[in-house]
Protein backbone atom coordinates (compact mmCIF):
# COMPACT_ATOMS: atom_id res chain seq x y z
CA UNK A 1 0.00 0.00 0.00
CA UNK A 2 1.09 3.52 -0.92
CA UNK A 3 1.37 6.03 2.27
CA UNK A 4 1.97 9.89 1.70
CA UNK A 5 3.15 10.34 5.49
CA UNK A 6 5.34 14.09 5.12
CA UNK A 7 8.80 13.75 6.94
CA UNK A 8 7.28 15.67 9.89
CA UNK A 9 5.01 12.95 10.74
CA UNK A 10 7.63 10.03 10.32
CA UNK A 11 9.39 12.07 13.20
CA UNK A 12 6.90 10.27 15.18
CA UNK A 13 7.81 6.87 16.32
CA UNK A 14 4.11 5.56 16.40
CA UNK A 15 3.39 6.65 12.97
CA UNK A 16 6.91 5.68 11.53
CA UNK A 17 5.41 2.17 12.95
CA UNK A 18 2.14 2.33 11.22
CA UNK A 19 3.40 3.55 8.05
CA UNK A 20 5.42 0.40 7.75
CA UNK A 21 2.61 -1.72 8.89
CA UNK A 22 -0.04 0.25 6.03
CA UNK A 23 3.11 -0.30 3.25
CA UNK A 24 2.81 -4.07 3.61
CA UNK A 25 -0.93 -4.28 3.11
CA UNK A 26 -1.22 -5.21 -0.35
CA UNK A 27 -4.93 -5.27 -0.50
CA UNK A 28 -5.94 -8.51 -1.01
CA UNK A 29 -8.07 -9.17 1.24
CA UNK A 30 -7.68 -12.64 2.76
CA UNK A 31 -8.16 -10.91 5.91
CA UNK A 32 -12.08 -10.43 5.07
CA UNK A 33 -12.61 -14.17 4.92
CA UNK A 34 -11.87 -14.44 8.21
CA UNK A 35 -12.95 -11.55 9.77
CA UNK A 36 -16.19 -12.34 12.63
CA UNK A 37 -17.75 -8.47 12.17
CA UNK A 38 -17.50 -8.56 8.45
CA UNK A 39 -19.36 -12.48 8.22
CA UNK A 40 -21.94 -10.59 10.47
CA UNK A 41 -22.27 -7.43 9.02
CA UNK A 42 -21.07 -7.70 5.64
CA UNK A 43 -19.53 -4.07 4.79
CA UNK A 44 -16.41 -3.46 3.32
CA UNK A 45 -15.34 -0.88 6.28
CA UNK A 46 -16.30 -3.70 9.17
CA UNK A 47 -13.61 -5.63 7.72
CA UNK A 48 -9.75 -5.32 8.48
CA UNK A 49 -8.78 -3.84 4.82
CA UNK A 50 -11.47 -1.35 5.16
CA UNK A 51 -10.75 -0.35 8.81
CA UNK A 52 -7.00 -0.11 6.99
CA UNK A 53 -8.20 2.28 4.35
CA UNK A 54 -10.06 4.37 7.33
CA UNK A 55 -7.32 4.56 9.27
CA UNK A 56 -4.51 5.24 6.42
CA UNK A 57 -6.54 8.24 5.65
CA UNK A 58 -7.11 9.03 9.22
CA UNK A 59 -3.74 9.05 10.43
CA UNK A 60 -1.61 10.98 7.11
CA UNK A 61 -4.47 13.34 7.16
CA UNK A 62 -3.61 14.29 10.73
CA UNK A 63 -6.80 15.52 11.38
CA UNK A 64 -9.34 14.15 14.00
CA UNK A 65 -11.07 10.79 13.87
CA UNK A 66 -14.65 11.67 12.58
CA UNK A 67 -17.86 9.60 13.21
CA UNK A 68 -18.11 6.88 10.99
CA UNK A 69 -13.84 6.33 11.27
CA UNK A 70 -15.39 5.68 14.88
CA UNK A 71 -17.80 3.68 14.35
CA UNK A 72 -16.01 0.81 12.26
CA UNK A 73 -13.27 0.97 14.65
CA UNK A 74 -15.38 0.63 17.67
CA UNK A 75 -17.08 -2.56 15.89
CA UNK A 76 -13.14 -4.50 15.60
CA UNK A 77 -12.93 -6.83 17.99
CA UNK A 78 -9.56 -7.00 17.93
CA UNK A 79 -9.31 -10.43 17.94
CA UNK A 80 -6.39 -10.65 15.21
CA UNK A 81 -8.32 -13.37 13.10
CA UNK A 82 -6.59 -11.12 10.13
CA UNK A 83 -3.24 -11.41 11.32
CA UNK A 84 -3.13 -15.54 11.67
CA UNK A 85 -4.92 -15.06 7.37
CA UNK A 86 -2.51 -11.78 6.19
CA UNK A 87 0.17 -13.70 3.67
CA UNK A 88 1.57 -10.83 3.99
CA UNK A 89 2.78 -10.44 7.68
CA UNK A 90 0.41 -6.89 8.51
CA UNK A 91 0.77 -6.49 12.34
CA UNK A 92 -2.73 -4.86 12.32
CA UNK A 93 -2.93 -5.35 16.02
CA UNK A 94 -0.27 -2.24 16.45
CA UNK A 95 -1.78 -0.24 13.45
CA UNK A 96 -5.69 -1.04 15.53
CA UNK A 97 -3.54 0.35 18.82
CA UNK A 98 -2.54 3.54 17.02
CA UNK A 99 -5.99 4.21 16.07
CA UNK A 100 -7.67 3.84 19.10
CA UNK A 101 -4.95 6.06 20.93
CA UNK A 102 -5.55 8.66 18.09
CA UNK A 103 -9.53 8.49 18.61
CA UNK A 104 -9.57 8.55 22.05
CA UNK A 105 -7.38 12.10 21.93
CA UNK A 106 -9.07 13.50 19.32
CA UNK A 107 -12.60 12.03 19.40
CA UNK A 108 -15.44 13.64 22.04
CA UNK A 109 -17.71 10.97 21.58
CA UNK A 110 -21.24 11.58 23.01
CA UNK A 111 -21.67 12.31 26.98
CA UNK A 112 -23.33 8.93 27.55
CA UNK A 113 -20.56 6.71 25.46
CA UNK A 114 -17.68 9.17 27.29
CA UNK A 115 -19.52 8.09 30.67
CA UNK A 116 -19.45 4.03 29.60
CA UNK A 117 -15.93 3.97 28.92
CA UNK A 118 -14.67 6.11 31.85
CA UNK A 119 -16.81 3.71 34.26
CA UNK A 120 -15.43 0.81 32.76
CA UNK A 121 -11.62 2.05 32.85
CA UNK A 122 -12.22 2.87 37.28
CA UNK A 123 -13.45 -0.15 37.48
CA UNK A 124 -12.75 -3.55 35.99
CA UNK A 125 -9.41 -3.41 36.11
CA UNK A 126 -9.82 -2.60 39.85
CA UNK A 127 -11.11 -6.10 41.76
CA UNK A 128 -12.40 -4.52 44.63
CA UNK A 129 -14.30 -1.69 42.86
CA UNK A 130 -15.55 -4.13 40.08
CA UNK A 131 -16.74 -6.28 43.34
CA UNK A 132 -19.05 -3.86 44.75
CA UNK A 133 -19.87 -2.94 40.92
CA UNK A 134 -21.04 -6.36 40.52
CA UNK A 135 -23.10 -6.64 44.03
CA UNK A 136 -25.09 -3.61 42.71
CA UNK A 137 -25.68 -5.15 39.00
CA UNK A 138 -27.28 -8.22 40.94
CA UNK A 139 -29.68 -6.15 42.81
CA UNK A 140 -30.68 -4.05 39.84
CA UNK A 141 -30.60 -7.40 37.05
CA UNK A 142 -34.38 -8.35 37.63
CA UNK A 143 -35.12 -4.38 36.53
CA UNK A 144 -32.67 -4.97 33.19
CA UNK A 145 -35.64 -5.08 30.78
CA UNK A 146 -36.62 -1.53 31.34
CA UNK A 147 -33.37 -0.19 30.63
CA UNK A 148 -33.41 1.54 27.08
CA UNK A 149 -29.32 1.56 26.84
CA UNK A 150 -28.72 -2.23 25.30
CA UNK A 151 -25.45 -1.48 26.48
CA UNK A 152 -25.95 -0.74 30.54
CA UNK A 153 -28.65 -3.88 30.23
CA UNK A 154 -25.76 -5.84 28.99
CA UNK A 155 -23.62 -4.73 31.97
CA UNK A 156 -26.53 -5.64 34.50
CA UNK A 157 -26.59 -9.41 32.23
CA UNK A 158 -22.91 -9.60 33.32
CA UNK A 159 -23.45 -10.03 36.95
CA UNK A 160 -23.66 -13.64 38.04
CA UNK A 161 -26.60 -15.06 40.75
CA UNK A 162 -23.56 -15.39 43.26
CA UNK A 163 -20.29 -14.12 43.14
CA UNK A 164 -17.32 -16.21 44.75
CA UNK A 165 -15.64 -15.43 47.66
CA UNK A 166 -12.08 -13.69 47.13
CA UNK A 167 -9.30 -16.45 47.38
CA UNK A 168 -6.76 -15.57 50.20
CA UNK A 169 -4.37 -17.37 47.26
CA UNK A 170 -4.84 -14.22 45.28
CA UNK A 171 -2.90 -12.31 47.77
CA UNK A 172 0.88 -11.59 47.61
CA UNK A 173 3.19 -15.12 48.96
CA UNK A 174 4.65 -17.70 47.72
CA UNK A 175 3.74 -21.16 47.03
CA UNK A 176 6.32 -23.95 47.51
CA UNK A 177 7.24 -26.73 44.67
CA UNK A 178 6.21 -29.69 45.49
CA UNK A 179 9.60 -32.51 45.82
CA UNK A 180 11.92 -31.07 43.19
CA UNK A 181 11.75 -27.25 42.23
CA UNK A 182 12.18 -27.25 38.74
CA UNK A 183 11.41 -23.49 38.06
CA UNK A 184 10.19 -20.12 39.73
CA UNK A 185 7.20 -18.55 38.31
CA UNK A 186 5.36 -14.85 39.06
CA UNK A 187 1.91 -15.99 38.06
CA UNK A 188 -0.43 -12.75 37.49
CA UNK A 189 -4.08 -13.23 39.32
CA UNK A 190 -5.55 -10.76 36.95
CA UNK A 191 -8.19 -8.15 37.92
CA UNK A 192 -12.15 -8.97 36.39
CA UNK A 193 -10.79 -12.70 36.85
CA UNK A 194 -10.07 -12.43 40.93
CA UNK A 195 -13.73 -11.67 41.53
CA UNK A 196 -15.70 -13.61 38.08
CA UNK A 197 -13.91 -16.84 39.05
CA UNK A 198 -11.38 -17.53 41.57
CA UNK A 199 -11.47 -21.59 41.14
CA UNK A 200 -9.12 -20.72 37.83
CA UNK A 201 -6.10 -19.03 39.95
CA UNK A 202 -6.61 -21.96 42.73
CA UNK A 203 -6.41 -24.66 40.37
CA UNK A 204 -3.22 -23.34 38.11
CA UNK A 205 -1.25 -23.16 41.87
CA UNK A 206 -2.16 -25.95 42.55
CA UNK A 207 -0.97 -27.53 38.84
CA UNK A 208 1.99 -25.66 38.83
CA UNK A 209 3.61 -26.46 42.17
CA UNK A 210 2.15 -30.20 41.95
CA UNK A 211 4.65 -30.71 38.88
CA UNK A 212 7.62 -28.70 40.45
CA UNK A 213 7.15 -24.80 39.86
CA UNK A 214 7.40 -23.00 42.70
CA UNK A 215 4.99 -19.83 41.87
CA UNK A 216 4.96 -16.43 43.59
CA UNK A 217 1.92 -13.71 43.80
CA UNK A 218 4.26 -10.49 43.77
CA UNK A 219 3.41 -7.57 46.01
CA UNK A 220 2.37 -5.02 43.50
CA UNK A 221 1.31 -6.84 39.95
CA UNK A 222 -2.51 -6.20 39.49
CA UNK A 223 -4.55 -5.22 35.94
CA UNK A 224 -2.07 -6.25 32.92
CA UNK A 225 -3.68 -3.23 31.30
CA UNK A 226 -5.20 -4.57 28.45
CA UNK A 227 -9.00 -3.47 29.15
CA UNK A 228 -8.25 0.35 28.92
CA UNK A 229 -5.42 -0.24 26.02
CA UNK A 230 -8.11 -1.50 23.62
CA UNK A 231 -10.49 1.04 24.51
CA UNK A 232 -7.24 3.76 23.68
CA UNK A 233 -6.75 4.97 27.02
CA UNK A 234 -3.02 4.96 27.22
CA UNK A 235 -2.38 6.72 30.28
CA UNK A 236 -4.83 4.35 32.39
CA UNK A 237 -3.02 1.11 30.76
CA UNK A 238 0.53 2.67 31.06
CA UNK A 239 0.12 3.30 34.43
CA UNK A 240 -1.08 -0.55 35.11
CA UNK A 241 1.22 -1.66 33.33
CA UNK A 242 4.04 0.19 34.77
CA UNK A 243 3.03 -1.26 37.93
CA UNK A 244 3.68 -5.02 36.67
CA UNK A 245 7.11 -4.61 35.10
CA UNK A 246 8.15 -2.84 38.30
CA UNK A 247 7.30 -5.18 40.69
CA UNK A 248 7.80 -8.31 38.58
CA UNK A 249 11.42 -7.02 37.91
CA UNK A 250 11.83 -6.60 41.10
CA UNK A 251 11.55 -9.89 42.02
CA UNK A 252 13.65 -11.26 39.11
CA UNK A 253 16.41 -9.10 40.70
CA UNK A 254 15.85 -10.24 44.02
CA UNK A 255 15.26 -14.06 44.15
CA UNK A 256 14.81 -14.50 40.17
CA UNK A 257 12.31 -15.82 37.93
CA UNK A 258 12.24 -18.35 35.39
CA UNK A 259 8.56 -17.18 33.87
CA UNK A 260 5.51 -14.90 34.59
CA UNK A 261 2.91 -17.00 33.89
CA UNK A 262 -0.79 -15.48 32.69
CA UNK A 263 -3.84 -17.96 32.50
CA UNK A 264 -5.77 -15.14 31.03
CA UNK A 265 -4.54 -15.17 27.32
CA UNK A 266 -6.03 -11.49 26.82
CA UNK A 267 -3.73 -10.47 29.14
CA UNK A 268 -1.07 -12.61 27.97
CA UNK A 269 -1.31 -11.23 24.45
CA UNK A 270 -1.09 -7.43 26.34
CA UNK A 271 2.02 -8.16 28.58
CA UNK A 272 4.47 -10.64 25.85
CA UNK A 273 3.93 -6.59 24.23
CA UNK A 274 5.13 -4.46 26.74
CA UNK A 275 8.71 -4.50 25.05
CA UNK A 276 6.12 -2.34 21.95
CA UNK A 277 4.11 -0.52 24.19
CA UNK A 278 7.11 0.79 26.62
CA UNK A 279 9.57 1.48 23.51
CA UNK A 280 11.20 4.64 23.71
CA UNK A 281 10.42 5.08 27.87
CA UNK A 282 12.64 4.64 30.34
CA UNK A 283 11.21 1.20 31.04
CA UNK A 284 11.89 -0.42 27.57
CA UNK A 285 14.54 -2.34 28.95
CA UNK A 286 12.63 -3.90 31.93
CA UNK A 287 9.39 -3.74 30.01
CA UNK A 288 11.44 -5.47 27.13
CA UNK A 289 12.94 -8.24 30.02
CA UNK A 290 9.67 -8.90 31.78
CA UNK A 291 7.89 -9.61 27.58
CA UNK A 292 10.52 -12.17 27.07
CA UNK A 293 10.05 -14.44 29.97
CA UNK A 294 6.11 -14.38 29.59
CA UNK A 295 4.76 -17.85 28.86
CA UNK A 296 0.64 -18.88 28.81
CA UNK A 297 -0.13 -21.41 31.40
CA UNK A 298 -0.52 -23.65 28.43
CA UNK A 299 2.81 -23.02 27.30
CA UNK A 300 4.71 -23.72 30.95
CA UNK A 301 2.39 -26.93 31.40
CA UNK A 302 3.79 -27.95 28.06
CA UNK A 303 7.35 -27.48 29.21
CA UNK A 304 6.81 -29.04 32.70
CA UNK A 305 5.14 -32.38 31.43
CA UNK A 306 2.37 -34.01 33.05
CA UNK A 307 2.88 -37.27 34.93
CA UNK A 308 2.46 -40.33 33.14
CA UNK A 309 0.32 -41.71 35.44
CA UNK A 310 -2.48 -39.17 34.68
CA UNK A 311 -5.83 -40.41 34.04
CA UNK A 312 -8.82 -38.25 33.28
CA UNK A 313 -11.24 -38.88 36.78
CA UNK A 314 -14.11 -39.45 34.03
CA UNK A 315 -14.12 -40.25 30.20
CA UNK A 316 -15.64 -36.33 29.25
CA UNK A 317 -16.14 -35.16 25.79
CA UNK A 318 -14.26 -31.65 25.79
CA UNK A 319 -15.53 -29.09 23.60
CA UNK A 320 -12.22 -26.69 23.08
CA UNK A 321 -12.52 -23.22 22.30
CA UNK A 322 -9.20 -21.65 21.07
CA UNK A 323 -9.76 -18.04 22.77
CA UNK A 324 -8.67 -15.52 19.72
CA UNK A 325 -5.81 -13.58 22.30
CA UNK A 326 -4.05 -17.50 22.53
CA UNK A 327 -4.65 -18.85 18.82
CA UNK A 328 -4.27 -15.80 17.28
CA UNK A 329 -2.38 -13.04 19.16
CA UNK A 330 -0.10 -15.46 20.73
CA UNK A 331 -0.25 -18.12 17.64
CA UNK A 332 -0.55 -20.81 20.63
CA UNK A 333 -2.76 -23.62 19.05
CA UNK A 334 -2.17 -27.13 19.56
CA UNK A 335 -0.78 -26.94 23.59
CA UNK A 336 -4.13 -26.45 25.48
CA UNK A 337 -5.26 -29.72 23.02
CA UNK A 338 -2.70 -31.98 23.42
CA UNK A 339 -2.46 -31.43 27.48
CA UNK A 340 -6.10 -31.95 27.30
CA UNK A 341 -5.66 -34.84 25.67
CA UNK A 342 -2.67 -36.30 27.28
CA UNK A 343 -4.46 -35.97 30.32
CA UNK A 344 -7.60 -38.62 29.17
CA UNK A 345 -10.24 -36.19 27.93
CA UNK A 346 -11.57 -36.26 24.26
CA UNK A 347 -10.93 -33.14 22.99
CA UNK A 348 -13.52 -31.87 19.99
CA UNK A 349 -13.02 -28.85 18.33
CA UNK A 350 -15.84 -26.87 16.83
CA UNK A 351 -16.57 -25.84 13.26
CA UNK A 352 -15.06 -22.53 12.23
CA UNK A 353 -12.82 -22.54 15.55
CA UNK A 354 -10.72 -19.26 13.92
CA UNK A 355 -13.80 -16.90 14.60
CA UNK A 356 -14.46 -14.98 17.78
CA UNK A 357 -17.08 -15.35 20.58
CA UNK A 358 -18.31 -12.16 20.95
CA UNK A 359 -16.51 -11.59 23.98
CA UNK A 360 -13.11 -9.48 23.25
CA UNK A 361 -12.38 -7.51 26.40
CA UNK A 362 -15.29 -4.87 26.75
CA UNK A 363 -16.37 -5.78 23.37
CA UNK A 364 -19.53 -7.77 24.62
CA UNK A 365 -20.89 -4.47 26.76
CA UNK A 366 -19.88 -1.66 24.23
CA UNK A 367 -20.74 -3.61 21.08
CA UNK A 368 -23.80 -5.92 22.46
CA UNK A 369 -25.81 -6.40 19.12
CA UNK A 370 -22.94 -7.57 17.43
CA UNK A 371 -21.56 -9.21 20.06
CA UNK A 372 -24.86 -11.34 20.90
CA UNK A 373 -24.49 -12.87 17.32
CA UNK A 374 -20.94 -14.05 17.69
CA UNK A 375 -22.04 -15.56 20.68
CA UNK A 376 -24.92 -17.54 19.40
CA UNK A 377 -23.03 -18.65 16.38
CA UNK A 378 -19.96 -20.02 18.74
CA UNK A 379 -22.59 -21.63 21.16
CA UNK A 380 -23.97 -23.56 18.15
CA UNK A 381 -20.67 -25.20 17.07
CA UNK A 382 -19.69 -26.14 20.15
CA UNK A 383 -22.87 -28.02 20.77
CA UNK A 384 -23.11 -29.52 17.63
CA UNK A 385 -20.20 -31.24 19.15
CA UNK A 386 -21.69 -32.80 21.92
CA UNK A 387 -19.65 -31.77 24.98
CA UNK A 388 -19.73 -32.94 28.31
CA UNK A 389 -17.74 -29.73 29.40
CA UNK A 390 -16.48 -26.56 27.27
CA UNK A 391 -12.85 -25.55 27.99
CA UNK A 392 -11.11 -22.42 27.38
CA UNK A 393 -8.28 -20.26 28.69
CA UNK A 394 -9.82 -17.05 29.39
CA UNK A 395 -12.28 -15.12 31.98
CA UNK A 396 -14.04 -13.37 29.00
CA UNK A 397 -14.57 -15.95 26.84
CA UNK A 398 -16.23 -18.36 30.28
CA UNK A 399 -18.70 -15.56 30.13
CA UNK A 400 -19.42 -15.36 27.46
CA UNK A 401 -20.00 -18.60 26.10
CA UNK A 402 -21.45 -19.87 29.58
CA UNK A 403 -24.15 -17.03 29.17
CA UNK A 404 -25.36 -19.02 26.51
CA UNK A 405 -24.81 -22.71 27.30
CA UNK A 406 -26.40 -25.38 29.68
CA UNK A 407 -23.04 -26.62 29.34
CA UNK A 408 -20.77 -26.32 31.73
CA UNK A 409 -17.81 -24.02 30.93
CA UNK A 410 -14.41 -24.19 32.54
CA UNK A 411 -10.97 -23.29 32.08
CA UNK A 412 -8.19 -25.81 31.16
CA UNK A 413 -5.77 -25.59 33.75
CA UNK A 414 -9.27 -26.83 35.66
CA UNK A 415 -9.32 -30.11 34.14
CA UNK A 416 -5.76 -30.88 34.03
CA UNK A 417 -5.80 -29.97 37.65
CA UNK A 418 -8.50 -32.24 38.69
CA UNK A 419 -6.74 -35.04 36.22
CA UNK A 420 -3.82 -34.57 38.27
CA UNK A 421 -5.04 -35.05 41.78
CA UNK A 422 -7.09 -31.82 42.48
CA UNK A 423 -10.84 -31.78 43.37
CA UNK A 424 -13.30 -31.95 40.73
CA UNK A 425 -14.37 -28.57 39.45
CA UNK A 426 -17.68 -27.01 40.79
CA UNK A 427 -19.22 -26.54 37.41
CA UNK A 428 -19.09 -29.99 36.96
CA UNK A 429 -20.27 -31.06 40.68
CA UNK A 430 -23.24 -29.28 39.83
CA UNK A 431 -24.15 -31.21 36.93
CA UNK A 432 -27.98 -32.14 36.85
Amino acid sequence: MQTTFTPEQLQDPATARSNKILRSCVHCGFCTATCPTYQVLGDELDSPRGRIYLIKDMLEQGRPADAKTVRHIDRCLGCLACMTTCPSGVHYMHLLDHARDHIERTYRRPLHDRGLRWLLARILPHPGRFRLALRGAQLARPLRRLVPDARLRAMLEMAPPKLPKPSPNDRPQVFPAQGERRMRVALLTGCAQRVLDTAINDATIRLLTRLGAEVVVVAGAGCCGALPHHMGRTADSHRLAAANIRAWSAEKAAHGLDAVVINTSGCGTTVKDYGNIFAGDPLAEDAAAIAAITRDVSEVLAELGLPETVRAPEPLRVGYHAACSLQHGQQIRTQPKTLLARAGFEVAEPADAHLCCGSAGTYNLLQPRISAQLKARKVETLEAKQPDVIATGNIGCMMQIGAGTLVPVLHTVELLDWATGGPQPERLRRRG
